[in-house]
């Protein structure tokens, strides 16, 4: 591809923008990780976030790139990349995340970064400019994810509950309020892991157009991932406390137990999603792992309502942050 003239300033403020949309994104999420921990009173929430944070800043060193390459070379054409497409693309993403954190809706970072790459690219090249493989697989994990959530969350409640179905309630919890810290930081390690590489590819995707790394190579450069990693841990130390109530109490009433199974379902999907290479949304993982849980004891326990609110959020991130993304790249070309 032909690199770009980027200026030194510009560069520096889309580097701003998508380290800021990383922190949000940590800030954001930051519920997901520690919602069931801190609502089934396991641990208090400033420790819940510091164990959450430590957990998204070491998954570094276990995951591989996959995610960030489906991000930086997967998702829209190398050949229509500049600095308007990519402000626009973390611009939009940004405002969806600030508009839906400001209500306490637990939507995606994930897909809002995907709608904010796919507003500029169609109002600059249209649907040509869009690489299918990588926007099916990311839209299919929409419903696929929470699914899976759901699956495995309810099947832990069911294996949990028929291996202890003569252990002492009392017992059950204590071993149930241990395991949960285990359970915890899996999650919080995907989360790290599936999440900070999102921003990982858009700074890739941005040092590849300006030409100070190579379209070719198998991973950007090493400052890009540990930054990256740092920064989410950063916004999860501050976290989103708006989300919390909901994602932990609001959608079922969450015992250790349950807490343990959600979060360990949730996990395992992160993992295999990460595996993949297909970037999720750690809030549709993990809501699907509570309905689970909670439909496992009656289906009335689950409080579909707000389990539905939640869904339609899903539905309309991709849309919605791509609207507000293809106005900012006209933002973009007016002021930058």
């Amino acid at each position: 591809m032909e690199h770009l003239n980027i200026s030194l300033g510009v560069l520096a403020l889309l580097l701003f923008m998508a380290l800021a949309f990383d922190f949000m994104n940590g800030f954001h999420d930051a519920a997901n990780a520690i919602a069931t921990v801190v609502s089934t009173r396991v641990l208090k929430p400033h420790t819940a976030v510091v164990l959450a944070a430590t957990c998204n800043a070491i998954a570094i060193f276990v995951f591989d790139l996959k995610v960030a390459a489906t991000v930086g070379k997967g998702t829209i054409e190398a050949t229509i990349i500049d600095h308007y497409v990519i402000f626009g693309a973390l611009a939009g993403a940004i405002a969806w995340n600030v508009i839906t954190w400001y209500y306490g809706i637990p939507s995606s970072s994930s897909h809002a970064l995907i709608g904010g790459l796919i507003g500029p690219a169609l109002v600059k090249a249209g649907p040509a400019a869009l690489i299918s493989g990588g926007i099916i697989k990311t839209i299919a994990f929409i419903f696929i994810s929470p699914l899976l959530g759901v699956l495995l969350g309810s099947m832990m409640m069911i294996l949990i509950s028929w291996l202890f179905r003569r252990t002492p309630p009392r017992r059950v919890d204590i071993w149930s309020r241990r395991l949960q810290l285990i359970s915890a930081s899996a999650y919080a390690l995907g989360h790290g892991g599936n999440d900070a590489q999102k921003t990982i590819g858009i700074i890739w995707m941005l040092l590849i157009a300006a030409g100070m790394t190579d379209l070719h190579a198998s991973m950007p450069p090493l400052w890009v991932v540990i930054a990256c990693h740092a920064v989410i841990g950063l916004g999860t130390v501050v976290g989103g406390w708006r989300i919390v109530k909901l994602m932990g109490q609001k959608i079922t009433k969450l015992r250790p137990v349950g807490g343990f199974c959600a979060q360990t379902g949730g996990a395992v999907t992160l993992f295999f999603a990460t595996w993949l290479g297909i970037p999720v949304s750690t809030t549709h993982t993990i809501t699907g792992a509570i309905v689970g849980v909670g439909a496992t004891r009656r289906l009335s326990a689950v409080r579909w309502g707000v389990a539905g609110t939640i869904v339609w959020a899903w539905i309309l991130t991709i849309p919605c942050s791509a609207l507000i993304s293809a106005l900012c790249w006209y933002v973009g070309r007016a002021l930058i």
